[in-house]
């Protein structure tokens, strides 16, 4: 498909109260098929179009480009929302977020205006940024390298993995270092370009629907004007990690309460209560309400971090100096931490408390475990609390990259 070829559309831009109100509508409507897509590892192309449709995807375009320009914790907020629905349907769109904030960072006025109208006009960026098989997570061996037929431009050559959101998108960001050892830059390629394949070799046992698979890059033409910087971000004080971090925690806090929404609904419908504890109900065992009440500390704790999180990196937005940024990255740390211990114990408390009936298959209910585990794997949360711990004892921040 070719850009002539996409349709000619423009999607709403949101107030604050319409992005919220918008994404609780699609939860509840991601919510209703979610098992099946996960049984079936059906891929949420409909879906995923009517986020799209919904404006939701364009709501931190910069307002100077026609966009909604909102606030971090709106964002956070959304994405809880749908990943409380659906959670791979949530981190879909995580690196579209992610590459638009990139597009903020550092790209040029004109590439600004044609990417940014893009998003606006409905497309979606995915992301083609780890490698697999390096001895480092930042080690990047896709290169741009000059273009022998054509002065300014380049051609893309690499093998990247865990691309989420590329199968499903119109454009790739893909991270590059540019003519082989130089300073990583984002090459924007379009989806169907030639030279771009995407596999859909994804086989995680959760998140089985994200299609975070392959992308093949066979010298792939890309344009002087299709080039950002990346490494530049990084070399003053930034949100950049902080604000994709803190969009799979809101990820991990989606699947947390989701978890124990529906642990709750079994018990109250369809499990029985055990003999000793002698209640008609299950839902009357006082060992199962205390068991509810302490997974509910831990949810409502880490939606309460994911909270402060966004506050603090709105807070940094607005005055990006080393201290408010490394108070931003602390809070993202807890959020993080706190988000993957809720989500893990939710998702494992639910057995426990609805019984033997919960491990029927048919039910799926261990799709929670199995996306709470599969997910939280971005990161280790020890190192969050690393970072953390470092900051009491010493006062040192976090380093300055982007997985903080």
């Amino acid at each position: 498909m070719t850009l002539a070829a996409w349709p000619a559309t423009r999607v709403p831009v949101l107030t604050a109260d319409e992005a919220l109100r918008v994404a609780r509508e699609l939860s509840r409507d991601l919510a209703a098929s979610a098992s099946v897509r996960d049984r079936d590892r059906a891929l949420p192309l409909a879906e995923l179009e009517a986020v799209t449709a919904s404006g939701l995807l364009a709501i931190t375009v910069p307002a100077a480009y026609g966009g909604a320009d909102l606030p971090v914790r709106v964002v956070a907020e959304v994405i809880r929302l749908l990943a409380a629905g659906d959670p791979n349907v949530a981190q879909i769109p995580h690196s579209h977020f992610a590459y638009v904030n990139a597009l903020r960072e550092q790209g040029a006025p004109e590439q600004q205006a044609f990417l940014f109208g893009e998003v606006l006009a409905g497309r979606r960026f995915g992301n083609a940024q780890s490698e697999i098989g390096t001895k480092h997570v930042r080690d990047i061996r896709t290169t741009l390298t000059p273009d022998p037929g054509l002065p300014g431009a380049w051609r893309l050559n690499g093998l990247k993995g865990y691309a989420t959101g590329a199968l499903l998108a119109h454009w790739i960001p893909v991270l590059a270092r540019l003519d082989v050892d130089g300073p990583l830059h984002v090459a924007w390629v379009e989806r169907h370009a030639p030279g771009v394949t995407v596999v859909d070799d994804w086989d995680g046992m959760g998140q089985r629907t994200t299609a975070s698979g392959s992308v093949r890059l066979e010298d792939v033409a890309v344009a002087a004007d299709r080039v950002t910087p990346y490494h530049l971000t990084f070399e003053r004080p930034q949100t950049y990690g902080a604000f994709a971090q803190l969009l799979h925690a809101a990820i991990d806090a989606g699947i947390a309460r989701e978890a124990l929404t529906e642990a709750a609904a079994f018990v109250r419908t369809k499990s029985r209560p055990y003999p000793d504890a002698l209640v008609e109900r299950a839902a009357d065992d006082p060992l199962v309400v205390q068991a509810l009440g302490q997974v509910e500390v831990q949810v409502r704790a880490g939606e309460a971090l994911v909270r402060e999180a966004a506050a603090a990196v709105d807070e940094a937005n607005r005055d990006l100096t080393p201290s408010a940024t490394g108070a931003a990255s602390l809070a993202v740390a807890a959020a993080r931490a706190a988000t993957t211990e809720a989500a893990l114990a939710a998702a494992t408390r639910l057995f426990e408390v609805a019984g033997t009936r919960s491990a029927l298959g048919a039910l799926n209910l261990d799709r929670h475990w199995r996306n709470a585990r599969t997910h939280t794997l971005h990161d280790p949360a020890a190192w969050k609390v690393q970072h953390l711990g470092r900051w009491v004892v010493d006062g040192v921040f976090p380093p300055n990259h982007g997985q903080l």
